[in-house]
Formats: C-alpha cells, structure tokens, sequence
C-alpha cells in the first residue's frame, strides 16, 4: 500500500468520544419529582466523571467548573449546574 493512502485521521481532542448513544429506556412512574431530578443529575455527573478522566483528569482538584462545562460541551450534553460539578468531583474523589 502507498504510503499517500495512509493518511493520519485529524484529531479532534484528547478525548475519545462515545461511539453510539446509549438508549434511553423510560423512567418508572410515580415518584416524586426531586427522585427524577436526582436521578438525572447523577446519571449527567457520571457521564461527565468517565469523560474526565478519558481525557486525562485524573484527580478532583484539576476538575474545576470551567473543565467540566467544556467537558460537557466537548461531549454534547448542556452545560452542568454548579451542584452537579460539584458532584463530578465527589464522584471523582471516591472512585479511587
């Protein structure tokens, strides 16, 4: 094979990005409204954290607000409330 077919792929960041979606499956009904937020809040956390620490942060004191807004955004989801970073970094603290 020539070596002009073997052109390198441009490189987006340092951050590998998720292949397929996950499939959403619906949330079970009837429970309060704070459950669900919760819920959602810690499913978006745990997202952030695993794309986190592909891309290299490896302990809570690097991942400040700003890291982790650009993260989101780097990965395609809306930017986290200062609550849920905060929550990145205890779940970053913890997995350890």
């Amino acid at each position: 094979m020539p070596a002009a077919a073997l052109k390198p792929l441009p490189v987006q960041s340092t951050l590998d990005l998720p292949y397929a979606p996950v499939k959403k499956r619906p949330l079970p009904p009837g429970r309060p409204r704070e459950w669900y937020i919760t819920h959602n809040r810690r499913l978006k956390a745990m997202r952030l954290a695993i794309a986190l620490l592909d891309s290299g942060v490896y302990v809570p004191n690097q991942a400040r607000n700003e890291t982790i807004r650009s993260t989101a955004q780097t990965i395609g989801i809306h930017p986290p409330s200062d609550t849920t970073c905060h929550m990145v970094r205890a779940l970053m603290r913890y997995a350890r």
